[in-house]
């Protein structure tokens, strides 16, 4: 298997595994709690990220705040595809429902795979994610599902890299939930409980 550090649990195989992506300095076992929020009965596939800036760990480089590696960006996200494709047939996964789940660093690696990898990611709850690739390939997303809830006070994230996510997402047909709630950089309760609403309606 590719060289990812991860925790995998198996739940219910007629519910959805979750991808979970952790945000910068955090680990495989940061989003297990919205995983349960979002879908208890779930198998979870938690990767690390391998990238370390001044030892926090996240999926890919970047040149400065808010500036990404974007040739980093593509190559790690592809390696990151092709993990899940390998874990799906070592955990015997085979056509399960996969539903990414990200939060900052994570989300924006999570867009990444929506819009680079729809073989591997057709669905992503993304918390506090921005615009990830500069000129994403002009896949056919239909059938793509995405949550998006930021803040509008997020200067990690400005809204309007978002926006360039959102028009990205919806000009290869992908479906886009967006939710805003008046914070910054974080994930809220209301924002998980749209992000359960979302994720029950498929």
């Amino acid at each position: 298997m590719t060289e990812f550090a991860h925790k995998f649990v198996e739940g219910d195989p007629a519910a959805p595994v979750l991808l979970l992506l952790h945000g910068t300095g955090g680990g495989p076992d940061d989003l297990l709690g919205v995983a349960a929020a979002l879908s208890p009965a779930s198998a979870v596939l938690a990767p690390a990220g391998q990238v370390s800036e001044h030892g926090a760990a996240r999926w890919f480089r970047r040149l400065a705040e808010g500036v990404f590696d974007y040739k980093d960006v593509v190559m790690r996200a592809n390696q990151l595809a092709d993990f899940v494709l390998e874990a799906r047939e070592t955990y015997g996964l085979a056509d399960r429902r996969l539903v990414a789940v990200g939060f900052s660093n994570g989300a924006n690696i999570g867009a990444a795979l929506t819009l680079l990898r729809p073989d591997v990611v057709r669905e992503a709850a993304l918390f506090a994610a921005m615009s990830p690739v500069l000129d994403p390939p002009a896949a056919d997303l239909a059938g793509t599902r995405v949550f998006l809830s930021n803040g509008e006070r997020d200067a990690m994230a400005p809204l309007d890299s978002t926006e360039q996510l959102v028009t990205a997402l919806r000009n290869r047909s992908a479906g886009v939930t967006i939710h805003r709630h008046p914070g910054g950089h974080q994930l809220t309760l209301d924002a998980l409980s749209s992000a359960k609403s979302w994720f029950a309606a498929y």
